[in-house]
């Protein structure tokens, strides 16, 4: 079968592999009619999340149809349509109980310590291949399935395997309560779901932080406000537009591949600044193999956290979902104690949230296509890749069509 795989930091490539099969009587195997590129994904190509074992198909979004089943996958059928959460999860440890599935005790071969475990991840993670392949093997299929109901297309459930309960996790973890005042730092896809989540969940102003018109866009149509960081300084506008006080609660969907702003106010940097960013480029990202412009890290790891710590009101809430790897240290934690400032972050536990998100759409109270926007058969995952990780205009969600390879 075809899958995009990963051969080094700046190398992946469309290759001819085995097909999966069955291991253990809790598998199942998926044929694959949806996967997704994440920005995720570039972060081990660009060399911000180090550990990757070539030859790992990467991916971590599907959607499909069963294919096969072990004889202890006993909530399934053959033909099963069903969407996969990213993070994989045994359903039964006391962690899975409690609805911590992306810090399951069993999942992560590497034992109960070495945390999350997820699709097409470095080798700390597992590892297992990924979805941006024709067929995937699902461990734990009775909890690492959730059947996709009649009236949800394709399109809408590719966005439920990741980034839209990954925004409503990152919404959840700012602890936002009706009325409250909220800034979101990044407007790509999992940045818009936390808005479109922020607003579910009684938001009363909701401001978008970004630096990309197309994404900024699609912020205001969700009923954000908006910040051009090239073009004002975002956090003396947060500041000025809440009379002084700041922001109830602030998001992080960034994560280590920040950038500063390279025009406008804020874009005025001290050399210690200059020399403090360069510092923390090469701390989270020893190792980059540039290919021109493309798979390039971010050039201010830790501006976002700076942004937001900044930003936010005294006693405020910072929610963090942007991936930060274990290899960087950078965070301003002497402002954020004397601020009294809580903070929550991790990995999502996809499983907690997709059966919830699925009946909003199947509901119509959410359609998640509006963030979707390219559709591209498995063929062009290298050209669709290159234009993900530009940020292009217009490319701001790719789903990859596994079954149309040309």
């Amino acid at each position: 079968m075809k899958a995009v795989v990963f051969h080094g930091i700046g190398d992946i490539r469309l290759d001819d592999v085995a097909e999966p099969r069955l291991e253990q009587p809790t598998d199942a195997v998926v044929r694959l009619t949806a996967s997704a590129i994440c920005g995720t994904d570039l972060h081990m190509i660009r060399g911000t999340m180090p550990g990757m074992k070539p030859g790992t198909i990467l991916g971590h979004e599907g959607v499909g149809y069963i294919e096969a089943l072990g004889d202890d996958v006993r909530n399934f059928s053959l033909g099963d349509r069903v969407v996969i959460p990213s993070t994989i999860a045994c359903g039964n440890c006391v962690y899975c109980r409690a609805g911590y599935h992306s810090q399951c005790n069993e999942a992560n071969p590497n034992g109960p310590a070495a945390g999350t475990a997820f699709y097409g991840g470095p080798a700390q993670t597992g590892p297992f291949h990924g979805m941006q392949a024709e067929k995937v093997r699902v461990p734990f299929a009775n909890a690492g399935l959730v059947k996709v109901p009649d009236g949800v297309s394709d399109e809408q459930a590719i966005l439920i395997s990741d980034i839209f309960p990954t925004g409503y996790f990152g919404a959840e973890l700012a602890e936002i309560k009706p009325g409250d005042t909220v800034a979101v730092f990044g407007c790509g896809p999992v940045g818009l779901f936390a808005i479109v989540s922020a607003r579910l969940l009684g938001a009363g102003r909701v401001f978008a932080v970004d630096c990309h018109e197309d994404r900024l866009d699609l912020a205001r149509a969700q009923g954000a406000e908006v910040i051009h960081f090239d073009r004002e300084d975002p956090v003396k506008t947060l500041l000025r537009l809440t009379k002084g006080i700041g922001v109830d609660r602030a998001i992080d969907a960034v994560g280590v591949d920040a950038e500063h702003a390279h025009a406008g106010p804020a874009s005025k940097r001290t050399g210690t600044e200059r020399a403090e960013d360069k510092r923390e480029v090469k701390e989270a990202a020893p190792r980059t193999h540039p290919s021109g412009a493309n798979w390039v890290p971010g050039d201010a790891p830790a501006q976002v956290l700076t942004w937001a710590v900044e930003a936010l009101a005294k006693a405020g809430t910072l929610s963090i979902i942007g991936v930060y790897p274990a290899q960087v240290h950078t965070f301003p934690i002497g402002q954020a104690m004397n601020k009294n400032l809580t903070m929550n972050m991790g990995n999502c536990n996809h499983r907690k949230y997709i059966p919830r998100l699925l009946e909003l759409v199947r509901a119509g109270v959410v359609d998640p296509t509006a963030i979707l926007s390219h559709v591209e058969p498995m063929g062009s995952a290298l050209d669709a890749y290159r234009n993900f990780d530009l940020r292009k205009p217009g490319w701001v969600k790719v789903e990859l069509e596994p079954s149309q390879l040309q």
